[in-house]
């Protein structure tokens, strides 16, 4: 399976699990792997510190869907800009809660199939995702 889904790196700690058990999963720095029995490339976005305006326009143009703990992505022009101009595919965990790695875990897979059925939606949009589900907030 070909890579689908883009953790950025305001989250590392749940993008390695999630590449760990998924071969459909990278993030910035990813040297890539195999995962049962399949081949994972290395990401294209190759250091966590690669600037939004640089690696949003990346990510959409692979058709990516993105995952991001960036709650007030809708408020900022440029990232927001961003996702409008190239088509991003975008699910943040939009909690004001201080979440440890095990808590977003549980938000993504509560999650995984609905995203996972909206990737073949044409971009732009941005979900907030929740423990409640997902709303549509662009």
């Amino acid at each position: 399976m070909a890579v689908r889904f883009y953790v950025d790196a305001d989250c590392l700690g749940l993008a390695k699990i999630l590449a760990d058990l998924r071969d459909d999963v990278t993030y910035p720095g990813d040297p890539g792997g195999m995962i049962r029995k399949r081949s994972r490339p290395r990401c294209v976005i190759t250091t966590p510190d690669t600037a939004d305006s640089v690696w949003i326009p990346r990510v959409a143009a692979l058709g990516w869907g993105i995952i991001t703990r960036d709650r007030a992505i809708q408020r900022k022009p440029a990232e927001l800009a961003a996702v409008h101009t190239h088509g991003a595919k975008m699910f943040a965990i939009t909690t004001t809660e201080k979440l440890s790695t095990w808590h977003l875990l549980e938000i993504v897979t509560i999650n995984w199939r609905r995203m996972e059925a909206l990737l073949d939606d044409p971009g732009p949009f941005i979900y907030a995702i929740t423990r409640t589900g997902a709303r549509k907030v662009l």
